[in-house]
């Protein structure tokens, strides 16, 4: 295997991405009866759901912009972040497909659900932003790696100030990247913050990899850094109010889910990073590898992408827990086999995407 590469990143993308399989399983199908936060087996699987998506978000920033800076070595810097727009831009409309209700559609029923925004859709903009911000950096990897500090610190700290925004005078499809309003499960602003944090942690891989000792400050800083913003960031926020008489600091102290949710990424991070000699098997690596083909499948399969018929209807919320266990299980087996032996998304859908472009280019 390779030295130079950064096995762990795929390590945490499967975990991840299993994760959130039996998340979306167990929250889709598990009767409403069982669904209590004073159960502790129920408190525990919730609170560890949530910190799925801060993961994704924070590994993709971490991954594309490690690519994006290696590319600038080898003089591919255009190429890669044409590249990462262009990957932006299939994200987002995967993201549109798969809640695409085409059947109800043959039938005339339309409705502007679809337009809401998911967790594709949100990290496609991202990664736009990312190439956006890299080019008005001018290249320049310090000055790009402050300037993504501070905004997610910015991101962050602020959110109490624009999370219940809505630009209602905007068209929806743009509205909804940027409002719950309409039924978006992810928006642009707090989640960017994670992508511009991974970011931000991908300059210092990129600086300090090959410096003696890396791994192990890095781990170091992963698990310190996310010890005190899980326990103590919210203490660090209230004493900087009451140094600086800033209310955002208090507001942000007192609903301060992203700093901590940040900790436990930070954790994940130490903890996979530090075992990765261990657990860089060809199994678990693939599985990193197919995330957006684990993704779409599961999707489709859960929620009825096209045909309206999933497993949310078929099943509904009726099953125990110990049925739902079971069944988080075979599900997590069986999408990832399908995956692994008889879809590949992101060759299927890119080679019809390039198939159709080239014919508007030759009719044009």
């Amino acid at each position: 295997m390779n030295k130079k590469r950064l096995y762990f990143i795929d390590i945490i993308r499967a975990f991840a991405i299993l994760m959130m399989l039996q998340g979306h399983f167990i929250d889709t199908l598990l009767a409403t009866q069982y669904r209590d936060l004073n159960s502790i087996p129920f408190s525990v699987w919730s609170y560890f759901r949530g910190i799925t998506a801060p993961t994704f978000f924070t590994i993709s920033g971490l991954i594309f912009t490690y690519l994006l800076l290696k590319a600038k070595e080898k003089g591919e810097t255009n190429l890669r972040m044409r590249k990462g727009l262009i990957r932006g831009f299939f994200l987002i409309f995967v993201g549109y497909l798969i809640r695409s209700p085409f059947l109800r559609w043959v039938t005339g029923d339309f409705d502007t659900y679809f337009l809401v925004i998911d967790v594709l859709q949100c990290i496609g903009l991202s990664l736009i932003l990312i190439v956006s911000l890299y080019y008005l950096c001018n290249k320049k990897t310090i000055l790009f790696s402050i300037i993504n500090l501070l905004l997610g610190f910015i991101i962050f700290l602020t959110e109490r100030l624009y999370f219940d925004v809505n630009f209602e005078n905007i068209p929806l499809v743009f509205n909804n990247f940027v409002s719950k309003a309409n039924g978006s499960i992810f928006t642009i602003i707090p989640w960017f913050g994670y992508v511009a944090f991974g970011s931000f942690i991908a300059t210092l891989f990129h600086g300090y990899l090959k410096k003696p000792k890396f791994k192990t400050i890095i781990i170091a800083f992963f698990f310190i850094t996310g010890f005190i913003l899980i326990f103590y960031s919210s203490h660090i926020l209230t004493f900087i109010y009451r140094l600086t008489h800033i209310k955002v600091f208090l507001q942000s102290a007192g609903y301060n889910y992203l700093f901590t949710r940040l900790g436990n990424v930070l954790i994940y991070f130490a903890f996979f990073y530090s075992l990765e000699r261990y657990l860089k098997k060809p199994l678990i690596l693939k599985i990193g590898q197919k995330t957006l083909s684990i993704y779409v499948i599961h999707f489709i399969i859960i929620y009825g992408s096209f045909t309206g018929i999933g497993l949310n209807t078929i099943i509904g919320k009726n099953l125990n827990p110990i049925q739902g266990v079971i069944g988080a299980i075979l599900f997590l087996v069986c999408v990832c086999f399908i995956s692994f032996y008889y879809v590949k998304t992101n060759a299927f859908l890119y080679a019809n995407l390039r198939r159709i472009y080239e014919r508007i280019k030759n009719a044009l």
